[in-house]
């Protein structure tokens, strides 16, 4: 069984929409997939129309894989499940504060679910702190989409300092380009820094589409409604480069 996360220091770069649509492709392609939506705000559950339970059983999380499976749902697609998000999972930094071994806690519980999932996808929150370390641990590897914007150029140079300064292997971080407005020099000028700096972005590049923006409106990966468009074509050879990558053995 694979654990990749899609991350992102910064909020609103199409973690999310990635999350979906790649699990998607996985579940499509036939692999036996579990999308775990972490980020409180629950979007990746919305998309796939799935609803959390009513009960409050967050402080569950990280005890035993048996309590994940209990709140696994069964979405509208063959091969794919999801763990929808509840809003008590915001406290997930303090309540791993208080356990012993937190940042492999996560690794732990998940690894419980070998026998039924071959790929678990993490839909994270844009934070950093105790589960992020978490997820750092757990998974590999960590794709992470990042806005040809010199906000974002920043954004990601902290997150490998913060790999570098707490010793976590910086290979796992896999980024890619997202929401790309090819009409902007600053998004053709940040993108060629960013190759030029960082040789592991993927080819792969996600264009800036209302496509994307729809899948709130239509509740379902692009290539549900938008087969033919562009951003469906992008993530399909996405997600073709993250299949090399994960048929690899990264260290």
């Amino acid at each position: 069984m694979r654990i990749v996360a899609c991350y992102s220091m910064k909020g609103g770069v199409g973690k999310t929409a990635t999350a979906v649509n790649i699990a998607y492709w996985a579940a499509k392609s036939g692999i036996r997939t579990l999308l775990i939506d972490l980020d409180p705000q629950g979007a990746s559950s919305f998309y796939f129309r799935v609803k959390p339970s009513s009960k409050s059983w967050g402080k569950r999380f990280f005890n035993a894989y048996k309590d994940l499976l209990g709140q696994v749902k069964a979405s509208d697609y063959d091969n794919l499940d999801i763990l929808p998000a509840h809003l008590n999972f915001r406290k997930f930094d303090v309540l791993l504060s208080s356990l012993k071994k937190r940042k492999a806690r996560l690794k732990k519980i998940l690894s419980g679910l070998s026998d039924e999932y071959q790929l678990i996808v993490l839909d994270c929150p844009p934070s950093i702190g105790d589960l992020s370390e978490a997820v750092f641990v757990a998974a590999n590897p960590i794709f992470v989409p990042v806005i040809p914007t010199t906000l974002s150029q920043r954004t990601y140079a902290q997150l490998l300092q913060f790999f570098k300064e707490k010793k976590y292997p910086h290979k796992k971080l896999v980024p890619f380009f997202s929401m790309v407005q090819g009409q902007k020099a600053l998004h053709k000028k940040t993108m060629e820094e960013m190759r030029a700096q960082y040789s592991n972005f993927l080819d792969a590049v996600i264009p800036f589409s209302v496509d994307v923006e729809n899948m709130g409106e239509q509740r379902a990966p692009v290539d549900v409604f938008a087969r033919s468009r562009p951003a469906n074509r992008a993530y399909v050879a996405l997600w073709k480069e993250m299949v090399a990558l994960l048929n690899k053995k990264v260290k």
